[in-house]
């Protein structure tokens, strides 16, 4: 496994290297989007409200899952390639309880205030119980899916990208399936589709399971070790990614209070479609970033200075190129987007094809700054990748909505993200343009 991440890349290798998590990233916003589709055909509009007003709960295990998934996998990758083995397996052991152990606090505390935290989320009357009994459901078996992330990342650092790509898709495919066979032929509501969304956890959790306590494989399950300064850096360098989806899930909470203020529900349902979009098409980037980051954390503990820079540089042109492509997809997709979540709902449709057009300028940024942050939690610099991702998801997000909304109002609202990934780039090319100057330093010496 550390031969395959220690061999030197060409562009193309990269790409296929990569291309497992990339589909599995995509593959698993897609089922996401599923999700919402069936709600929205089938439930109606103030379902799809109802699972976005929840969404800041779930992102909670997604930030725990994400922050030890990107941040131990660049601890552990990094003692892969120091040759430090042994001390790997049991890190990654460590790590993975530790998660655990963090999503059943979550879990319990959420459960017990579950009332009092989605009247804090901005349900109403008419959307309370349908809020509760969905995000009940998901929390009462929220650790899976904090399993499953964790694996993720790690499935890469083991040289078995396919693996989890096999087991994610899978895992779609069975969520898919239910969420038609719960929603439409049972009609179990909108709980029929955290069913079809749990049973959609089960698969590369378990999975995992079993992969990672075989002895077989170089990366496994070790007797556990608590490293305090281990789990401190773990937590440090997936921190930008915990920032990430915590930022998230109060920009979200913030969107729905705005489109409930500005235009009721339905505005609440536009940009419930919208944001679906956007897990889509950012998945590509997030997937690139994470099939690289064990390539970049490895060369990096070996200190391959030299070669780093060739693979920063590669990685920053593929982003550029795509994100071309991904403006393109979502501007010219606008109304296929709002033919899927709001055939019926003519006022929903109008919201959603002029946001999705307003919102679609993001994508000429986002992979520039999603990897950028990326690199640096690979460069186990936690504080760099957090500073980038704090800035993109929570505060110059707040700073777009309190510039643009009160003169442009709705549109407002739609416009604050592209502002918000405008104002990245700058950061991100400030902290870049430092690290390739740090590498090309070491190279010389």
């Amino acid at each position: 496994m550390s031969q395959s991440l220690a061999r030197t890349f060409t562009p193309k290798q990269l790409l296929l290297f990569a291309l497992p998590s990339i589909i599995m990233m995509m593959f698993l916003s897609l089922y996401t989007i599923v999700d919402g589709f069936f709600v929205a055909r089938f439930v109606g509009a103030d379902a799809l409200s109802a699972v976005n007003i929840t969404y800041p709960i779930i992102s909670l295990f997604f930030a725990v899952g994400v922050m030890f998934s990107t941040g131990g996998s660049a601890v552990v990758s990094k003692l892969m390639g120091e040759g430090n083995i042994e001390e790997a397996r049991s890190s990654f052991s460590f790590l993975t309880i530790s998660a655990l152990v963090l999503s059943l606090v979550i879990q319990i505390s959420s459960l017990v205030f579950l009332d009092e935290i989605v009247s804090f989320l901005g349900a109403d009357e008419a959307l309370f119980s349908m809020c509760v009994d969905y995000i009940r459901i998901l929390l009462l078996f929220a650790p899976f899916s904090v399993l499953q992330t964790v694996f993720q990342s790690f499935f890469v650092a083991a040289g078995k990208p396919r693996l989890g790509l096999i087991l994610t898709i899978s895992a779609g495919l069975i969520n898919m399936i239910l969420d038609y066979v719960f929603i439409v032929p049972l009609q179990m509501g909108i709980t029929g589709a955290a069913w079809a969304t749990i049973c959609g956890y089960f698969l590369p959790s378990i999975g995992g399971l079993f992969f990672f306590f075989s002895k077989k494989e170089t990366l496994h399950f070790g007797r556990p070790v608590f490293r305090l300064r281990q789990l401190l850096q773990a937590m440090s360098n997936g921190s930008s990614e915990m920032v990430t989806n915590l930022s998230t899930s109060v920009t979200t909470l913030l969107f729905n209070l705005l489109m409930m203020y500005l235009v009721g529900s339905h505005g609440v349902a536009a940009i419930t479609a919208v944001l679906y979009s956007q897990f889509l098409l950012t998945a590509l980037f997030l997937g690139f970033s994470i099939g690289v980051a064990p390539i970049i954390s490895f060369h990096f503990g070996a200190k391959h200075w030299g070669y780093l820079l060739k693979l920063q540089r590669t990685c920053f042109l593929f982003v550029a190129a795509t994100s071309l492509l991904m403006f393109a997809a979502a501007f010219f997709g606008a109304e296929l987007l709002a033919v899927a979540f709001a055939k019926d709902e003519p006022e929903v449709y109008a919201f959603i094809v002029r946001g999705m057009r307003l919102f679609s300028l993001s994508f000429l940024l986002v992979g520039i700054n999603i990897f950028s942050s990326a690199l640096f939690t690979a460069l186990s610099d936690g504080k760099t990748s957090a500073a980038i991702s704090f800035g993109r998801t929570f505060l110059f997000i707040l700073l777009g909505m309190a510039l643009l909304v009160p003169p442009l109002q709705v549109d407002g609202v739609w416009l604050s993200i592209p502002f918000a990934e405008l104002a990245t780039l700058f950061v991100s090319f400030l902290f870049v343009r430092k690290n390739t100057r740090f590498l090309h330093q070491r190279e010389v010496e």
